[in-house]
Formats: C-alpha cells, structure tokens, sequence
C-alpha cells in the first residue's frame, strides 16, 4: 500500500493541502491503486506546501509545492522514477533548510500525528513526565534552574526563578496558566506547535504543574485559532481518558487538570495580567505590580503564567537533563529558539536553531533574501513593537543580550523581512497607531502618547525646512523616551522600538539627512 504524509497545518490547508489529499485519494481509487494518506504536523517549510511525502529507502521523500492538477503525474512518478518528477525535493530529512536546524521543541514537526497518544509516545512523548515523577517536585525545579531556560517572550526572565516562586509561595489552590495569545505580527510557532504536537504542550504543563503544587491549567489561546482550540481540546480528552490528566495523574496520586479559555483577539491580553483578568471574565487591562502573578496571580492565587514555547521546552529538559539543554546556545541564553521568517521573504517558515547564529545567517541562509528579488533594507525583530535593524546590524548573534545592547529585542522570535521599497516613517507612524487601538488604556503615556505620537510624525513628515523637522525629530525621540520608560507594561515601553530605530536607521525616510538625524 502506497503511503502517502500531508500537513494538516492551518498554513498548509490554506493553500491547498485538503484539496490535494482529496485528489490523491480520487485519483488512487480510480486507479484502483490502495493508499493511506496520514495527515501529520508541519514541516514548517511552508514555501514548499502543499508538501506531500512518501516512504523512501533513505527516508521520506518530498514533492512541493503540490497542486490537485499535479496529482496524477505525481501518482505516475512515485510508481515508476520518483526522483524523475519536476516537483521532487528528495529526502525531506536532507533540505538544507531542515538539514541544519537543531529541533528539539519541533522534533517531531511532520512526523506525527497530532491527536495520536501512540506517534507522541513512539518518539519520546512522556519521558519526560515520567522523570519529573521519579525525581520529584524539588529536583524538577532545580532541573529548570540549571537549565538556563528563560521565557520565550519580551522579558526573557529566567523560568526556574518563576518556578521557585511559586513552589515557594504557600496557598490551597496554585494554577499554570499558558500565554497562547500569539499575537505579534510573523508569528505563528505556538499555532504550530499546538495543532502539531498538542501532547507537548500537555506534558509541559503537566510537569509545571506537579512541580509547582498546581492542581488546575488553563491554555489562553487567541479566538484567531480556531484549529489550535479544537486541537487541544481533543488533545486534552484524550490525555485525561489515558490517565494523564485528572485526579490521578499517570498514577502519581497528584491531581492536575487542564482548561483551553477562548480569547477575545485583544493584542493586550498578551501581557500575563491582562491574561489573567480576561481569564476571570474582566476585561483585559494590565495590573500594577507588585503583586507579582507567581505570589498574586490568577484568582488571587499563586501563579505560574508562561508562553507556549517556554513550556514546550520543559519535557526536552527532563528527558535529556539540565547539562544536554544548557549545551545549546551562548552566554546567557541557552538551548533553542524558534524562529520565524515571514514578510517579503523568499523561504517562508519556521527555523529551530540554538542561541548564536546571526540574524543574516537567518533571512539571507535560510530565508533566502527577499521575495521580491529587491535589496533587503531591515527586518524587524520581536513583533510589531520590536525596532527595525538595518542590514549593517545583520550580523549581530541572535542573542538576548547582543540584541538589547543595540536597542532591540528577540521577543518571541519573529523576523519580519522587508525590500527598499518600505517607507519607514509610515511604519513608524504604524506602529504608534496599532499602540493606540490596542492600549488598554490604564496609563497615560501609553494611552495618550501613542496617539500623540502619530501627530509628530504626521508633522515631521509634512515639515519643510531644517529647524522645524529638526524640533520634530527631538520630540518624537522625547516621547519615545516617555513611552518606554514612563508606561505601566510593556505594550508602551517596546512601541518606543519600532519608531526609535525607524527614526535612527532610515532618517531619510522622515525627510532628515543624516546630521540632522544625529542630532
């Protein structure tokens, strides 16, 4: 029987995925030729897909990107001289771009199936778990600790520290609550990985969870997901009929549960505070803190709020230990990041690699340059908020730290490619708009700088002589200042990093030379 593996990812659907599926399976039942199509997790190729892969001698073999007009060349090719069909791509394994990543969150992207307790299992599913049971809680949160595993977000905080809080702080009821609220623009990890490997995420909370003394779970997850909602509540059924969730957790006599909350698509609610508001039926605006979530969190009560990937990278830890993870990467950040490559970029997709490569090693090798075949003239890093680096910055290492000390973030990883031909005062401009609309408001340099803010540059851009661009330029750096400093949480702080970096890079772009700019 021929066996045939396409995605069933959001991305891969989009562009055609479940109408190839349905034209192989007509065209082998005209042919009277028996197949099995499994639908499996992405590849995170996504330039290749529809990507339809077959059982080869040296592994699975790729042909992509496939359309259903392709179909039956494509049958005509896999019963004769597979190699021969202008589609092939060879072993999947050995693509370059596949070849030299370094996937531990995503070693099983487009290999298993996403709801099947037997594929997560046969390729390491739950050893995690089951290490983290015969260690005990103390033992798995020293184990993160050594780790060196930091929150896959904007304030890369030192995750073990999180868990020692919490493990610490001394209440009845301690909740896990996931930040699925992917919300930055080029990004789509945490939507991979939870309609991919739904498990994983399960038993990082799960491990969380035990460790900690949390008995309840709850995955926030944006409504623009609605295949990674249904993925995970099935997922979460099929964990707890199979004894890992519930009141008798893989037979440790720990209770842990797990809830998927619906968000309301508000990009604020991606702060954990605002999360949690809006997880208790409020409204999302951001809390002051202190009372830091680990001691005051969901409920009033101890909480540990991380983000998907964060989480996700737990069973890797406890299955291969603190020393194999800490080896990944350089200085203080270690293992792996996943990283996103979207916006004008020839090779579209999803690159796991370890701390330290840098930023052209990125959109140039993986990524291929731009789409459009024109000069690259920034890429903006971290999310709508994260600041735009200039191709003279590429070949700085994707770092935590190398990355602040020139103004910018890593954030949650995605790289956002852009040709000559983006203005970017109008990004900038952009950038204080999307703050505008999406503040929650609670504190002014935030809710009325960013609006304020757009006023400077509309001035700016329609200034004519010297003086007056150069009074205009010294504002809108004065009220960056006030926004990153002055605002209650981090949606006002990092919205002074797109417009900052726009203004110092490309000040030609606000009609300033260069000593004007310098000013």
């Amino acid at each position: 029987m021929l066996k045939l593996f396409i995605a069933c990812d959001s991305v891969a659907r989009a562009v055609g995925a479940d109408q190839v599926a349905a034209a192989l399976q007509r065209e082998a039942e005209r042919r009277q030729l028996p197949i099995d199509i499994q639908r499996t997790s992405a590849r995170g190729l996504y330039w290749l897909e529809p990507l339809v892969e077959c059982d080869g001698p040296q592994g699975r073999n790729g042909f992509g990107p496939v359309t259903p007009e392709a179909v039956p060349a494509l049958l005509d090719a896999l019963a004769g001289e597979p190699g021969g069909h202008s589609l092939a791509l060879g072993p999947v394994e050995q693509i370059p771009y596949l070849k030299s990543q370094q996937r531990l969150l995503f070693a099983r992207a487009g290999i298993t199936r996403p709801l099947s307790l037997d594929d997560y299992r046969a390729h390491g599913g739950f050893t995690g778990l089951e290490r983290a049971l015969a260690l005990g809680a103390a033992e798995v949160v020293a184990a993160v600790l050594d780790s060196g595993l930091r929150g896959r977000g904007g304030a890369a905080f030192p995750a073990g520290i999180k868990w020692r809080t919490v493990r610490d702080a001394v209440a009845v009821q301690k909740y896990v609550v996931c930040n699925a609220d992917e919300g930055d623009s080029g990004t789509f990890a945490d939507r991979m990985l939870m309609e991919g490997d739904p498990f994983l995420l399960i038993e990082g909370m799960l491990i969380a969870g035990l460790a900690v003394g949390a008995s309840k779970g709850y995955l926030y997850v944006r409504s623009e997901y609605p295949d990674a909602i249904r993925v995970l509540g099935q997922a979460i059924a099929i964990a707890r009929a199979a004894g890992y969730l519930g009141a008798d957790v893989a037979g440790s006599g720990q209770a842990f549960d797990l809830e998927v909350r619906e968000g309301a698509g508000a990009y604020i609610c991606g702060e954990e505070t605002a999360l949690l508001e809006s997880i208790e039926g409020k409204r999302g605006i951001v809390r002051a803190k202190p009372p830091l979530p680990a001691l005051q969190g969901l409920f009033g009560q101890p909480t540990l709020v991380h983000n998907v990937l964060t989480l996700a990278s737990v069973p890797v830890i406890l299955a291969k230990g603190a020393a194999f993870y800490r080896d990944f990467g350089m200085g203080r950040s270690l293992g792996t990041m996943a990283f996103q490559l979207a916006g004008n970029i020839r090779h579209g997709g999803l690159v796991e690699r370890a701390f330290g490569l840098t930023l052209r090693e990125l959109v140039e090798g993986y990524g291929g340059g731009t789409a459009s075949g024109r000069p690259l003239k920034a890429a903006q890093v971290g999310g709508p908020l994260g600041a735009w680096v200039p191709p003279s910055h590429f070949d700085t290492p994707l770092d935590y730290e190398a990355f602040a000390a020139m103004g910018a973030m890593l954030g949650h990883g995605g790289v956002v490619v852009a040709d000559d031909t983006l203005n970017m005062a109008s990004m900038a401009r952009f950038a204080l708009q999307f703050c505008a609309e999406e503040s929650c408001g609670k504190c002014t340099p935030c809710r009325i700088g960013s609006t304020r803010g757009m006023e400077v540059v509309d001035r700016l851009i329609a200034s004519s002589g010297f003086t007056e661009r150069h009074d205009q330029a010294l504002l809108l750096r004065d009220l960056c200042d006030t926004l990153q400093y002055g605002s209650l949480c981090a949606m006002g702080g990092m919205t002074a990093y797109p417009v900052a970096s726009a203004l110092k890079y490309f000040p030609a772009d606000f009609g300033l030379t260069t000593p004007e700019a310098a000013q």
